[in-house]
């Protein structure tokens, strides 16, 4: 599964280096130099980067120019899933894990299945239920006390009402 790791921006000055939004908890790996990045337009190759006023500045191989550099502009740049180490905490997910588990409560009720994973303060699993309106329900422990990856399945535990 292809995930974003960023997206590009503006050029920034004239020798082709470009704005990045990062869409990554870890920048200085996936925008090392000699990285290899995914993207509509094909590979592209970090040749280096820095930081600039809170803004991470990029330059690709082969992109010498403004105007080469605003023809990247709206770049989506991607990883492939398989290329991430597995991490080490087991209560930590990269939302490609969750979407499609099944959701069940405690009790063995289905609920549906999760189709989004919203990161807006607070992590919310988006779940699709059928012939209802989604629910949004809180990626804490209290709430979701079993996360089984490996079975296709997510167990909640929601308080009265999270799913009316």
């Amino acid at each position: 599964m292809q995930l974003v790791v960023g997206r590009i921006g503006r050029p920034h000055g004239v020798r082709g280096e470009v704005t990045v939004e990062v869409r990554t908890d870890e920048p200085s790996l996936r925008f090392a130099a000699g990285a290899t990045l995914d993207s509509a337009r094909g590979p592209l190759t970090v040749e280096g980067h820095r930081w600039n006023k809170g803004v991470l500045l990029v330059r690709f191989e082969g992109v010498l120019s403004r105007e080469a550099a605003e023809e990247l502009r709206d770049t989506l740049l991607v990883i492939d899933s398989e290329d991430l180490p597995p991490s080490d905490d087991p209560d930590e997910f990269h939302d490609h894990q969750l979407i499609g588990l099944a959701v069940v409560t405690v009790q063995g009720e289905p609920v549906g299945e999760v189709t989004d994973v919203l990161h807006h303060g607070q992590d919310l699993l988006v779940v699709g239920r059928a012939g209802e309106d989604d629910a949004l329900i809180p990626f804490v422990k209290a709430l979701v006390p079993e996360v089984d990856v490996a079975g296709g399945k997510l167990v909640v535990d929601p308080p009265e009402g999270l799913l009316s």
